[in-house]
């Protein structure tokens, strides 16, 4: 239910997955957002308290193996049928800790948020991709980074507007919001595209289980990125960019015929 309310496209994405592997990933999804609209939307209470309460919820429900929350019940089940490693986890809460601060991103510090808030998510789900098998996971582990963090850079991009203006929130490193233009996004996503490039090899060589899936969360945030790249940059600045279900549905289709001709 929280997947489908907050995301269309992850939650086609999961629906194009072997159904005996969407719960984990429905549960990892749930997770994630339940923190992190604890540090974007609860702005009348004390997002400090609420993110160490889930931090420490977190660890309970990972302890005893049992949580009242359905979400951390989901969640400390995943975690423990395919055997993720905490120091992810760990990670992914220090990042959201990071939204709480007002904080000056240089490069380090900006890879560091990335790392937690995207690319250990994408190491979540390949470890259920996977089912434990480890030597694929370390075959695998650089292309799934590289995913998200393509993802969460396009994220970046959609939310310029509501993360300066609202959240006040400015992820790129060295660069003035009121000043941003056509060439410093230009350089943004010339990285993004190298991004995109590198983990669409590691998409090719996921099991079958879960390769389409993938792929298709990847053909929709790439037609996201390519509709960003489309739009000039004083407009990233003051609109969000999305796209229509109904092209998401028809990226759908596209994607399975590619896909059932072999062209993945």
């Amino acid at each position: 239910m929280v997947t489908e309310k907050y995301s269309t496209s992850f939650s086609l994405g999961i629906l194009a997955l072997k159904p005996a592997i969407r719960p984990a990933i429905y549960a990892i999804y749930g997770y994630v957002r339940l923190a992190d609209e604890i540090v974007d939307s609860f702005h009348d209470y004390d997002k400090a308290v609420l993110l160490e309460r889930f931090r420490q919820e977190t660890d309970k429900a990972l302890q005893e193996g049992i949580s009242l929350n359905p979400i951390l019940q989901s969640f400390q089940e995943t975690v423990h049928r395919y055997k993720i490693d905490p120091s992810l986890i760990a990670q992914f809460l220090h990042s959201m800790e990071m939204d709480l601060q007002q904080i000056t991103y240089n490069s380090d510090r900006y890879q560091e948020y990335i790392l937690g808030s995207a690319e250990v998510v994408g190491l979540m789900c390949l470890q259920v991709f996977v089912e434990g098998n480890t030597a694929n996971f370390a075959a695998l582990k650089p292309y799934a980074m590289k995913l998200g963090s393509a993802f969460q850079k396009v994220n970046f991009l959609r939310d310029l507007k509501d993360d300066y203006q609202t959240l006040g929130r400015t992820y790129f490193p060295n660069i003035e919001m009121n000043r941003f233009n056509t060439e410093i996004k230009r350089q943004i996503e010339i990285e993004i595209e190298s991004e995109f490039k590198e983990a669409l090899v590691g998409i090719k060589m996921l099991p079958a289980s879960s390769r389409f899936g993938v792929y298709l969360a990847y053909r929709y945030y790439l037609s996201l990125f390519t509709k960003i790249k489309n739009t000039p940059a004083e407009k990233i600045m003051s609109q969000r960019i999305r796209i229509p279900n109904r092209q998401k549905l028809s990226l759908a289709m596209s994607s399975y015929v590619q896909y059932k001709m072999a062209v993945l």
